[in-house]
């Protein structure tokens, strides 16, 4: 298994979608929450995009208000997991038109199907855009 949780925050630290590959409790969520987004958060934007926090890797980028955060195994190629997070922005943008928190936050639900259709037990299988939204279009055009 590769990505463990995919996480994104607002700038002042606030998880505005979770999504975990595997078992961690509510309080153990909370808790690795917490400590990853305030080490990822104090970091300037001249470091790295990686860190390494307990047996996690965890490759995360800003953009706009929204950071998004990666957690995979140690022995995951991170360029990959940064190309895999433009990819999810750029899906997103091409949905919500421009991507920002409040589309999150009002359409968490697409969000998630967006990820559910990427990513399958921690596993990235659909990288198409097209391939991505299509099961979203048809839910927009029967609602």
């Amino acid at each position: 298994m590769g990505i463990r949780f995919i996480l994104m925050v607002n700038k002042q630290g606030q998880t505005r979608l979770a999504q975990y590959y595997e078992y961690l409790t509510i309080e153990q969520r909370r808790a690795l929450e917490g400590e990853i987004v305030r080490k990822c958060l104090a970091r300037t934007e001249q470091q790295c995009s990686f860190v390494e926090h307990r047996n996690y890797k965890v490759i995360y980028r800003r953009y706009a208000s929204l950071f998004f955060l990666v957690g995979v195994d140690n022995d995951e190629n991170e360029l990959a997991i940064l190309e895999f997070i433009h990819l999810l922005v750029e899906t997103m943008d091409r949905h919500f038109g421009n991507v920002c928190e409040l589309d999150i936050m009002f359409h968490l639900e697409k969000a998630h199907f967006m990820l559910e259709e990427m990513v399958i037990n921690g596993c990235i299988v659909e990288t198409n855009k097209s391939n991505i939204l299509m099961p979203i279009q048809l839910m927009d055009k029967a609602s």
